[in-house]
């Protein structure tokens, strides 16, 4: 079997490989150039042969979509530097409206990228990251994406509730408008190359940190993020869906009975159940904390880490990686024990 066909074997929940591994970061400097980023991205994979593709843009292009500035040539950490949001006032909310993907410049570039990528590995899953409806219509007004996280640079006038409460139906409008083109957009990544779109295998699908440590109760993430996410998520049926939620406390269990091939949370951090959770069919994706592989990284943790992730799936498929994207730079003497753990 094709690393593509253990891939699609393993989220079906059988295959003839335990587990495959990959990892991702950004690629600041190289993000703004399509050509560029696809080139550092392939030979990231290539660098420590990742049997899986994670495309991992830059952090704020689903915002960019609609309107918001950023500064390229200034980052804070991984994430580009706000100039100025899209909805600066729940006003702004109305200005966000359904969108043609292959119409729009920054998701007609993404495409672009997403086909070199995909035409550089064609044996290999190649999937592309998405982020939610909520967590874009926050990134939209420059509000945190996760519990007790700041926008660097910019302090909103007002807050998440504020949406949440006094602007509802504005809100679910946008998020509806969100939805929609985010729908389309998903047709065209899985869309054959001759057809118009990137012929990638599936997508990476995250919440951020909207359903973690209390950012939001259950009940308000049905009504403002789950809706919407089945909308989108409706629309990579053809396709692979991983299905990520952030740091601690973050409820992977809120998320069985979506279509979603797989599922990764933080399996060592407070709140978060084991890698042998029972997800509802879903494959889990698990294996070691993402700050573990910042520079001086401690190489016998995450060594601990992966190995016992890997002990405790014994016998069942699953996908072996870091819990969400690794650090720029990371350390490649954690890379090269997380690539060879066993």
């Amino acid at each position: 079997m094709s690393r593509l066909d253990s891939f699609r074997a393993i989220l079906a929940g059988h295959g003839d490989v335990p587990y495959l591994t990959a990892a991702w970061q950004h690629f600041v400097g190289y993000e703004y150039d399509r050509q560029a980023f696809a080139g550092a991205t392939a030979d990231f994979v290539r660098r420590w042969d990742w049997d899986w593709v994670k495309i991992n843009p830059r952090a704020v292009y689903h915002s960019e979509v609609w309107g918001s500035v950023y500064d390229p040539d200034t980052y804070d950490g991984v994430v580009p530097r706000l100039v100025r949001p899209a909805v600066a006032s729940p006003d702004d909310l109305s200005g966000i409206r359904a969108l043609d993907p292959l119409g729009n410049s920054v998701l007609a570039e993404q495409l672009a990228a997403a086909r070199l990528v995909k035409q550089e590995f064609p044996d290999r899953a190649v999937l592309q990251t998405l982020f939610s409806p909520l967590s874009t219509v926050l990134q939209l007004a420059g509000l945190p994406l996760y519990p007790g996280g700041v926008t660097e640079g910019y302090q909103a006038p007002f807050a998440k509730e504020d949406l949440l409460t006094r602007h509802q139906t504005a809100l679910n409008n946008a998020l509806g408008n969100v939805a929609d083109t985010f729908a389309e957009y998903v047709k065209a990544l899985l869309a054959p190359v001759a057809d118009g779109g990137a012929g990638l295998d599936g997508i990476f699908y995250a919440v951020t940190g909207t359903a973690s440590d209390g950012f939001l109760d259950r009940a308000d993430f049905d009504a403002f993020s789950r809706r919407y996410d089945r909308r989108v998520l409706d629309a990579a049926r053809d396709g692979q869906v991983v299905f990520h939620t952030c740091r601690a406390d973050s409820h992977p269990d809120w998320f069985t009975g979506l279509p979603v091939d797989a599922i990764q949370w933080d399996q060592f951090l407070p709140g978060n159940p084991p890698i042998t959770a029972d997800l509802g069919g879903a494959t889990p994706v698990g294996g070691v904390n993402w700050e573990l592989f910042a520079p001086g990284a401690d190489l016998g943790e995450v060594a601990r880490q992966a190995e016992a992730t890997i002990r405790a799936r014994t016998g069942r498929p699953f996908l072996l990686a870091p819990s969400c994207t690794i650090p720029t730079p990371a350390s490649d003497e954690a890379l090269r024990v997380l690539r060879e753990a066993n």
